[in-house]
């Protein structure tokens, strides 16, 4: 079973709904032991770092987190869940994020007005290296991005993939053992992100 972290953050039913297109069993829960539990996890995320963090800290669902990726369990990230495994963000006036990776989460600052910020649409990602979750899925591929804030990793080798934007060259898949995480919505992002689901839903958490 999947388990899909509900932390009151937005945008569980496309998840669910989206391994439900491909047959995948996915259950939205916030309760802990559901996602220790679990076979495989999905963090997913539509919303702002600062209340997210106050709702994991309520549900206690932090440390939950940790301790399945110390296991070893295949973990996905998507968006702010993406954004929220690094150590910090510049949003809310700064917040203090689950440290998973390494690294901190910065707002677009574009020079030029024909850059928006968010970021909304397609965009492309340049694979810098394989992954199990990206097999078959051809590089520069593009998918459907909505954010503000980019995630910034410290170290290269946690950078998967990369996109341009506003200026920024801002890592758009993290991963780093059993963990994959990225800043586009695979569930918007029609059959190539449904590609990326039923690849997590296969993988072994090894790369």
């Amino acid at each position: 079973m999947i388990a899909i972290v509900d932390y009151k953050a937005g945008n569980l039913t496309s998840v669910r709904l989206a391994f439900e297109a491909l047959g995948i069993p996915a259950r939205v829960t916030d309760r802990s032991a559901d996602i220790l539990a679990a076979d495989r996890v999905v963090f997913p995320g539509v919303g702002a770092a600062g209340s997210a963090m106050r709702n994991l800290s309520e549900l206690d669902l932090a440390g939950a987190l940790r301790e399945v990726v110390r296991r070893g369990t295949p973990f996905l990230g998507i968006c702010l869940g993406t954004q929220i495994i690094l150590g910090r963000s510049e949003e809310d006036g700064g917040v203090e994020t689950i440290g998973l990776i390494p690294g901190a989460v910065r707002l677009f600052r574009p020079e030029s007005p024909v850059d928006k910020v968010p970021q909304i649409g397609w965009n492309a990602v340049r694979l810098r290296r394989k992954h199990p979750v990206f097999a078959g899925i051809e590089d520069g591929s593009e998918f459907y991005f909505v954010h503000s804030y980019y995630p910034c990793p410290d170290n290269a080798p946690d950078v998967v993939g990369v996109t341009d934007y506003a200026g920024v060259e801002f890592a758009s898949v993290i991963g780093r053992g059993n963990l994959v995480a990225t800043q586009f919505h695979p569930e918007k992002s029609g059959r190539i992100g449904l590609r990326i689901f039923r690849n997590f839903s296969e993988w072994d958490g090894r790369c």
